[in-house]
C-alpha cells in the first residue's frame, strides 16, 4: 500500500488556522489534497489532525481522517517522523502496512501531481530510505553574513571574501513540500537528511515559504503568475 499522510495540527500561531485558511479561493490543505489525488501515487490519502474543522474540510475534499491525532503529538514541538511513525502504526494495528509513505506538508500549495509522482519513481528506483523536494540557494551560502550584537557584520565564511561566486560549490535546501520515504524507515526514525536519501529537485520559483502574512501574499502572487 501506498500511504500519503498529511499533517494538518490545529495550532498554528503565525498564521491562525493556517492549514484551511483561504489561499487562492480554497483552504490551504485542499491544494495538497488535490495534488495527491491527481498524482495517482496513493492507495489511501490520510490527514493527520486534532482538529474537528480541519478534519471536516479534509474529508469535504475526498481525503481521509480515519483517526483523531493524540494531544500528546499536537503539540509546537512535535517532530514529523513521530507524527509519521503513529499514521503507520495505525494502519499496521488495522492490518494494512504500507510500503511506501509520502509525508505531504498542508501548505505546499505549489506542490505538483508530477513532483509527487517523480518523488516515489526514484525512491523505488534507488532502494533509498527517502526521496523528498530540494531547491538551490539563490546565493552562496559560503559568502552569507551575520548581524553581531554591535549591529556590525560578520561573514560567516571570512575566507570566502575573495572567492568568486561562481566559483563556490551550489548547495540546496529542503523545499518544505514533500518527503517520500519506506515504511520501515519512518518507523525507525531514520535521518532524512543523510546519504541513505535522494533529492527531487524543484525550480525556486516553484518553493515558497508561508509562515509569515507577508510570506502568504508573495506567495499568492506568485501562484497566481504561475497559472496565469
Amino acid at each position: 500500500m501506498k500511504l500519503a499522510v498529511i499533517p494538518a495540527r490545529g495550532g498554528s500561531k503565525r498564521i491562525p488556522r493556517k492549514n484551511i485558511k483561504l489561499f487562492c479561493g480554497k483552504p490551504m490543505i485542499v491544494w495538497s489534497i488535490e495534488a495527491a489525488q491527481q498524482s495517482g501515487c496513493f492507495d489511501r490519502i490520510v490527514v493527520s489532525t486534532d482538529d474537528a474543522e480541519i478534519a471536516e474540510v479534509a474529508r469535504q475534499s475526498g481525503a481521509q481522517v480515519p483517526f483523531m491525532r493524540p494531544a500528546a503529538l499536537s503539540e509546537d514541538h512535535t517532530g514529523t517522523t513521530a507524527v509519521m511513525a503513529h499514521a503507520i502504526d495505525w494502519f499496521v494495528a488495522q492490518g494494512q502496512t504500507p510500503a511506501q509513505v509520502c509525508c505531504l506538508y498542508a501548505t505546499a500549495p505549489f506542490v505538483s501531481a508530477d513532483d509527487l509522482r517523480q518523488g516515489l519513481t526514484v525512491l523505488i528506483a534507488t532502494a533509498s530510505d527517502y526521496a523528498f523536494s530540494v531547491t538551490s540557494f539563490a546565493f552562496p551560502i559560503e559568502r552569507a553574513i551575520r548581524i553581531n550584537e554591535s549591529g556590525r557584520v560578520e561573514m560567516f565564511k571570512p575566507e570566502h571574501f575573495n572567492t568568486r561566486s561562481q566559483d563556490l560549490e551550489e548547495a540546496y535546501h529542503d523545499a518544505g513540500q514533500f518527503y517520500w520515504g519506506r515504511a520501515d524507515a519512518w518507523m525507525q526514525g531514520r535521518m532524512i537528511f543523510s546519504p541513505a536519501a535522494v533529492p527531487v529537485l524543484l525550480p525556486r520559483h516553484r518553493v515558497q515559504d508561508i509562515d509569515t502574512p507577508e510570506d502568504w501574499a508573495r506567495a499568492e502572487w506568485m501562484f497566481k503568475a504561475l497559472r496565469a
